[in-house]
């Protein structure tokens, strides 16, 4: 299993967009599972999880990783997966709710660590804004790298994140500053 896979292709990102598979997803970082292990946890029928694995299996997100007592063993093909496609009109949903929840989530991790927050929805409006941008203003690297076929573990990778970010700081000094004031430091 690689660490990362880099995912740029719009049809991958809109098969990994239906609600089920990115649960499969997520239960198989887990740990390998077979589709009778995935049916239950998910309370779904055999037929409906067997679909979705195989059409993550198509897009190289899932593989057969053993056979238990006649039944294959599904694992993740990476340990962890980096969306980095251009925007298209079939994943706009899906990209729109993920920047929400990642928005969302990045302000309650400041929460939790007892920052206090002037305006919550301004905050969660501009980390949005912000992630939308860098991911954005990424692509071209991000594109070459996988072209590229780079292999990357996960120290590098935030590493390469921290250094996209950086490249692009210039840009966002403003909405910076308007995070500093909206968080009390």
């Amino acid at each position: 299993m690689r660490e990362v896979l880099i995912i740029t292709d719009p049809q991958t990102v809109k098969v990994l967009s239906e609600e089920t598979r990115f649960k499969i997803l997520k239960l198989l970082r887990e740990h390998p599972m077979t589709v009778n292990e995935l049916s239950h946890t998910l309370r779904r029928d055999r037929t409906t999880i067997y679909r979705h694995i195989k059409a993550l299996e198509n897009v190289g997100l899932v593989e057969e990783f053993d056979n238990h007592r006649n039944e294959k063993v599904y694992a993740r093909t990476a340990r962890m997966f980096l969306i980095k496609a251009e925007p298209d009109e079939s994943i706009v949903k899906f990209r729109e709710a993920y920047l929400q929840i990642e928005a969302e989530k990045l302000v309650r991790i400041l929460e939790k660590a007892g920052f206090n927050i002037r305006d919550r929805e301004e905050l969660k409006d501009l980390a949005k804004e912000v992630l939308n941008d860098i991911e954005l203003n990424s692509q071209p690297v991000i594109n070459r790298i996988s072209q590229a076929k780079v292999e990357l573990t996960e120290i590098e990778l935030f590493h390469l994140l921290n250094m996209l970010v950086f490249m692009q700081s210039c840009e966002f000094c403003d909405r910076a500053r308007r995070i500093r004031k909206l968080i009390e430091l």
